[in-house]
């Protein structure tokens, strides 16, 4: 088994850390120890605890996207796709424990403090907002008094609370109840 490099297990460790027990209750000193490296190491990989959290949410938003291709691979059209959206946000949940969206996490936590962690975190959400409009706009092309934009975030606010729902409540019954919603936005 090839060995895990020193940058990957820091950021491994971190990202474990900052999701289980958020970033401010994650202390630098707790990295090093559990990743098993000096802290020269660590700051030779990453000069600031800054910049580990956004090395943490690129490396989240890249697995998510890949997550979601992998997660549509054998669905035939917009609508197929959209409901695998969903199945792939309930899976998230469940293969996390329903501990919640990285992204909720980070931003809950930190809020407008630190402008540039906001800003990622806006811009996923839109990433996804923007994955979910083309999807719905390629689905109502050829439907009447079909408005794609208001669709879209109906979906994505319906998407966004099932998360949360299936947070608090540790189970998925959310994201089932959101696909009847959806079924009736998307005849």
């Amino acid at each position: 088994m090839k060995k895990e490099k020193a940058k990957e297990r820091i950021l491994r460790v971190a990202s474990e850390l900052f999701y289980k027990q958020g970033y401010n209750s994650t202390g630098i000193n707790q990295i090093i120890t559990e990743a098993d490296i000096a802290i020269g190491s660590l700051y030779n990989h990453f000069p600031s605890k800054n910049d580990l959290l956004q090395a943490y949410l690129i490396r989240e938003e890249q697995h998510w996207f890949e997550g979601f291709e992998n997660s549509v691979v054998n669905s035939s059209g917009p609508r197929e796709k959209i409901f695998s959206l969903i199945e792939y946000r309930k899976k998230l949940q469940r293969s996390s424990d329903f501990s919640g969206c990285h992204f909720i996490k980070i931003i809950s936590e930190l809020g407008e403090s630190n402008p540039a962690i906001a800003g990622f975190v806006k811009k996923h959400k839109e990433k996804q907002k923007e994955l979910i409009f083309t999807l719905v706009k390629e689905y109502g092309e050829l439907k009447e008094n079909f408005d794609p934009a208001l669709i879209t975030e109906n979906i994505f606010l319906l998407m966004e609370g099932a998360v949360v729902t299936s947070t608090i409540t540790r189970k998925n019954d959310s994201f089932d109840q959101i696909k009847k919603i959806i079924q009736g936005l998307l005849p």
